[in-house]
């Protein structure tokens, strides 16, 4: 399976999640059960938002680590306005 970056959100919570897997349908399935759970048992409305395809694991986790660290909301849905966010992502992280 292939490893990559998916951003979740949740029009209950209004929030997005990020996340690394490779297996996307499985984790899809364990955020909208994951009741208890600190972040993602808030709600079950969790619909993909955007996915980046990695070339590895490690590239994955760059990424993931980046767009958290950024914190923000807008650079988020950035990503559907400006699709040349991710080829940067994968671009600066194309060594991991």
């Amino acid at each position: 399976m292939k490893p990559c970056v998916y951003i979740l959100y949740s029009d209950k919570l209004n929030k997005y999640y990020v996340g690394f897997t490779t297996n996307l349908e499985e984790r899809l399935v364990f955020h909208k059960k994951a009741e208890g759970y600190k972040f993602t048992g808030k709600a079950t409305d969790w619909e993909v938002f955007y996915v980046i395809a990695c070339k590895s694991k490690s590239q994955g986790l760059a990424i993931e680590s980046h767009i958290k660290r950024m914190k923000s909301k807008v650079y988020i849905e950035n990503f559907l306005k400006y699709p040349e966010l991710a080829k940067k992502l994968l671009d600066k992280y194309k060594g991991c």
